[in-house]
């Protein structure tokens, strides 16, 4: 599953991830859908790429160095951990944390969604 995509729609905002599969034919409001690529948004970094502290058998990640704003118009919409053979995704809302917890798993990936800004990644080492 490390090689998940994610596809949003230009016209309505619905979001997909692509676990496998021909993309080609993938279309929302009868138009291709755009792939999201992570950390391509001009946007500030310390508030977007998730971070994580490792705490025993688990990862306390939030989003931003400095935390992300979770304000009605701005906020993290969710976050995902994604490894070889799992993905775990929390939904968020605003006026709520960025804070979570994910079980530790090397070589995974979070994700975090700003309905603003866009998709952020950070590898799990």
């Amino acid at each position: 599953m490390k090689n998940i995509s994610f596809y949003k729609c230009l016209n309505c905002g619905n979001i997909i991830e692509v676990i496998d599969g021909d993309i080609n034919n993938i279309t929302c409001c009868s138009k291709p859908m755009e792939k999201l690529i992570a950390n391509s948004v001009d946007a500030s970094f310390e508030k977007h790429v998730p971070s994580y502290e490792k705490v025993e058998d688990e990862i306390v990640v939030k989003v931003g160095e400095v935390e992300h704003p979770m304000e009605k118009d701005h906020y993290i919409m969710w976050i995902a951990l994604v490894s070889e053979n799992r993905i775990t995704k929390v939904k968020l809302y605003p006026e709520q944390a960025t804070t979570t917890r994910f079980p530790y798993i090397p070589k995974s990936t979070i994700y975090a969604y700003c309905n603003k800004h866009g998709l952020w990644k950070k590898d799990v080492e």
